[in-house]
């Protein structure tokens, strides 16, 4: 049994509504611990640059992680200074901590986080959020090693981020270029599933949620960034480093095993509502060719190496059918894991079995090619056996690929289309309620709010808009009931 989900778990990604009121677009977390001195300097200035610069309503949150100095209080001043500061006070330490638990609570559609000492230039926060906004990306990370960023700060900080990148990429495979630039930002839908699967409550909390989101196969949008180090950061180097390879050991071997369901994440085929009419088009079929070519080839290597060795000690066709039970058992484990993409041990068993009946009509069309081929000579050279086997295993391995895709790892059924939602809904035949609650907090949910003037949107504001809007169109109603 397969323990993927479907695909099409997550719908289709939508451009954020820019109508209504409500609920504000960004919800921009700062974690902190023991930050008295610089975070009203922080968030006064944060709140300053997105009033002044971003065209949606926002939100600050301060998660704060068990301080013992003043933080506290200084984020609940804020808080009730301004409209668009809240204050969450966590009483464990842990910046993944923090943001699993504010992000997971949270009602906005799109959610960041940045560190107190605001390291980043704040200009590159807008560019950082739209592509989430639009619907072009999944996930959004600054990257000070990106060639256009500009960054200030000492060569062992440098070497140590770098030398940390290098072992990502080589043991887990990363792509994206930096994961512990602290400025983040994930779509809310996508964070609802992803958060659960991410185990550490700590600074791996930032790795460990971009690999499990990559190989998932979200997008992850980069934006280049000025940086400037913090001299006066509190973070100490060495216990984090240690952390951190522990973390890679773990989702490392997670993902090797197959223990994670990342395929919940896997959304439609494409992101066009004309691409959601497509039917009867197999999907993945490139990518799994591919993948089954690599192993193929792999597995014959091995095959002719094992025929070869056995070959010394027995018959031609004892060793052939030794070498290909073998070679058969593998190649079956590696095209269920790397072509097929079947995760944990659910069905292996069977997976195996049906292998082995594949594997069956392979011993059929090669020990039939030897066979011919010892009647036509009597002691054929062993080049020309092998010649043999090669053609015969090449009829076998199209045979196996039919096989493999039609019966053993059959393709899942695909997911029903998501109705498109009415621009000019009629009352008389409302809305069918949506099945899956990602696409209905989509759709109705949401309102957002631009800012229409160079002052801020707060919560206030934004009631007073609703209350007005609402008040409209009961003049409207009344209006058309006196016609």
């Amino acid at each position: 049994m397969r323990t993927d989900s479907s695909p099409g778990s997550l719908p289709a990604r939508e451009h954020l509504p820019a109508a209504g009121a409500g609920t504000p677009v960004l919800d921009v977390v700062i974690p902190v611990y023991n930050e008295e001195k610089d975070l009203r300097r922080c968030v006064l200035r944060l709140h300053e640059h997105l009033a002044r610069t971003f065209p949606y309503a926002f939100r600050i949150t301060v998660a704060d992680n068990a301080s013992v100095d003043a933080t506290p209080h200084v984020a609940a001043r804020l808080a009730a200074e301004l409209a668009e500061v809240r204050s969450v006070r966590l009483e464990q330490k842990g910046r993944g901590r923090a943001l699993r638990t504010v992000w997971s609570a949270s009602d906005s559609p799109v959610l960041a986080y940045m560190d107190v000492d605001l390291s980043t230039d704040l200009n590159a926060l807008l560019p950082l959020v739209a592509p989430l906004i639009s619907g072009h990306s999944d996930l959004a990370i600054g990257s000070r090693l990106a060639r256009s960023s500009r960054v200030v700060r000492g060569a062992k900080r440098e070497f140590i981020s770098r030398t940390y990148n290098l072992i990502l990429r080589g043991s887990l495979q990363a792509r994206f270029s930096d994961a512990q630039c602290g400025f983040k930002a994930i779509r809310r839908d996508v964070a609802q599933v992803l958060l659960p699967l991410v185990e550490d409550t700590g600074w791996f909390f930032d790795t460990e949620m971009l690999v499990l989101a990559e190989r998932a196969g979200c997008r992850i949008h980069e934006v280049p960034v000025d940086w400037v180090d913090d001299p006066d950061s509190t973070v100490h180097i060495v216990k984090t480093a240690t952390e951190d390879l522990k973390g890679v050991w773990r989702v490392g071997k997670a993902l090797a095993t197959g223990s994670l369901p990342l395929d919940r994440l896997a959304r439609p085929f494409g992101d066009d509502p004309r691409d959601r009419d497509l039917t009867d088009v197999p999907q993945g079929l490139a990518r799994q060719l591919v993948g089954f070519c690599v192993v193929g080839a792999l597995s014959t290597l091995c095959y002719l190496l094992l025929y070869s060795g056995f070959r010394l000690f027995t018959g031609s066709q004892v060793a052939n059918a030794l070498a290909l039970l073998v070679s058969a058992v593998a190649n079956t484990a590696a095209n269920r894991r790397l072509t097929f993409g079947v995760r944990g041990r659910g069905g292996a068993v069977r997976h195996q079995a049906q292998g082995l009946v594949v594997f069956g009509i392979g011993l059929a069309l090669t020990s039939g090619s030897l066979a011919a081929l010892n009647a036509a000579s009597a002691d054929p050279d062993h080049s020309t056996e092998l010649a043999v086997l090669i053609a015969a295993n090449l009829a076998a391995t199209v045979l196996r690929f039919l096989l493999f895709r039609a019966w053993v790892f059959p393709d899942a059924p695909p997911a029903a289309p998501v109705p498109e939602p009415s621009l000019h809904p009629d009352p008389r035949h409302p809305e069918p309620q949506h099945p899956d609650p990602y696409r209905a907090w989509s759709d109705a949910t949401v309102r957002l709010q631009p800012v229409r003037s160079g002052g801020t949107t707060g919560t206030g504001d934004t009631a007073r808009t609703a209350d007005a809007a609402r008040t409209a169109d009961a003049t409207a109603a009344d209006r058309r009931s006196a016609r």
